[in-house]
């Protein structure tokens, strides 16, 4: 850990946004003497819920454009972790930190650590919901929208944090020796993000980041296909592995699920030595996804301390995250579910497979230039599918079409998207929005399509 004197140093940070990241490490620095300015392409009207946050503290702005000047004369550049560091106002400067670096050189606390391209979040809060019983200091941070820089006050020294880390989290630490976590994951991997990245290749590399400081010690958590294999392969510390059906192989070492959907832990290394179970048979949120996420979640309690009949209760009334599979809404034998999070085409897919009713899926968007052949095989569960407008759903429409897929859209409101879903739902049926699309066209982000999604189905159902 570095002890890092702020006071007098100007700190320019880079992409206040509206997550939460910009506004705590701002106030973080600033609160320790620093010279804050904050730049963001976004206006002020945009960005109000962070400047009324930071409202109490000195603070210079430069919003609705970037400046050059207030790049070369800053002696810290922060960074959001959607800037790349090709962008040319930080290309070449050795200056750069994130929100996630500052924690990181400024916390000594105990760390678990999860990445993947889908089921990270479902999983750290499960893990979070677990750990919190048995460690009331318990933290959760990083890519959920949370800064650990907004906690890092709180935190005690033998307090657990927790972190999700997205790809382009994990690209900002690489190289440098900052990220150890005692525990950590890896949930799976997917194409994603393909609008960002050169190849497949290089997003995997980025995830693996995570693998780069585990000793003899630590230990390292991989889904039982050929990415594990892969990841165990490179990691330094003792790898296990969590599958969806019972192993064949003798010496599996992890969790796994049996033919009734409970979860098991075997430490021995020995499918017929003693086992301990982790997951009941009945989860408060249906579908194989969310089972292995929560899998996931209770091995590293397991392997954290927790004993399992503490993980057992704690996962049983663990009711998932909001925007991820997230049933708000019942109202006239129709229930309904946000899933905006799915924002690729194969967590689509997975949603769709989970529903244990009739479904009405809204879904488009933007495209990241994915391939839309892992939603074919889902593409006959729904009773029909409404798309909402965008680049995505330009190419998705005819792909559908063309196998007979009921389509209707594409919709330039959430709005008439809702209520076009409502014709077609009956009671005992469900209306999904599972975009497997990102959000940016019609919305900011995609928390706020989750939100105009939520508020157009109540405003519907109340009116």
């Amino acid at each position: 850990m570095e002890q890092i004197d702020y006071n007098g140093l100007k700190v320019l940070v880079m992409g206040l946004g509206l997550h939460g990241g910009g506004a705590a490490t701002a106030r973080f620095l600033a609160e320790r003497g620093a010279e804050i300015t904050c730049t963001d392409l976004r206006d002020e009207a945009e960005l109000e819920p962070s400047l009324k946050e930071l409202a109490d503290l000195d603070i210079h702005y430069v919003l609705g454009t970037h400046r050059k000047k207030d790049f070369d004369s800053a002696d810290m550049i922060v960074k959001n972790p959607a800037v790349p560091t090709t962008s040319p106002w930080i290309a070449g400067r050795k200056n750069i930190e994130t929100d996630i670096s500052l924690f990181l050189k400024s916390s000594s606390a105990p760390l678990l650590a999860l990445t993947g391209s889908k089921g990270k979040s479902t999983a750290v809060s499960a893990l979070y919901h677990i750990l919190k019983n048995q460690y009331p200091g318990t933290k959760l941070g990083g890519n959920i929208t949370v800064s650990p820089l907004s906690f890092i006050h709180d935190l005690k020294p033998d307090s657990p944090v927790i972190l999700e880390l997205s790809s382009w989290q994990l690209a900002d630490l690489r190289g440098r020796g900052i990220l150890h976590p005692r525990i950590c994951g890896i949930t799976n991997l997917m194409h994603d993000h393909q609008n960002r990245y050169e190849s497949f290749e290089d997003y995997e590399a980025d995830k693996t980041v995570i693998l780069e400081k585990l000793g003899s010690e630590d230990y390292s958590i991989f889904p039982d296909d050929s990415f594990g294999e892969r990841w165990a392969g490179i990691s330094g510390g003792n790898s296990l592995f969590v599958k969806n059906s019972v192993p064949e192989n003798k010496n599996f070492r992890g969790a796994y699920l049996d033919d009734t959907g409970r979860g098991w832990f075997i430490s021995t290394g020995k499918t017929d030595g003693e086992k301990e179970q982790l997951l009941p048979e009945k989860l408060m949120v249906p579908g194989e996804p969310f089972r292995i996420n929560s899998l996931f979640a209770s091995l590293m309690a397991r392997l954290w301390g927790c004993n399992s009949d503490t993980i057992l209760n704690s996962i049983s009334n663990y009711s998932g995250v909001p925007y991820r599979m997230e049933m708000f809404l019942e109202f006239g034998g129709i229930k309904y579910y946000d899933d905006t999070t799915a924002t690729i085409p194969d967590a689509c897919a997975a949603a769709v497979k989970a529903m244990d009713r009739p479904v009405i899926l809204i879904a488009g968007g933007t495209d990241k230039k994915l391939d839309y052949a892992p939603f074919d095989e889902a593409a006959a569960i729904p009773k029909r599918i409404i798309m909402l407008k965008g680049s995505a759903t330009e190419t998705w429409i005819p792909r559908l079409r063309s196998a007979s897929v009921e389509v209707d859209g594409p919709y330039d409101s959430m709005e008439a998207a809702v209520k076009a879903a409502q014709s077609f739902a009956k009671p005992g049926d469900a209306i999904l929005l599972s975009p497997g699309a990102t959000s940016f066209g019609m919305f900011q982000h995609e928390f706020r399509r989750g939100d105009a999604f939520k508020s157009s189905c109540r405003k519907l159902t109340e009116g």
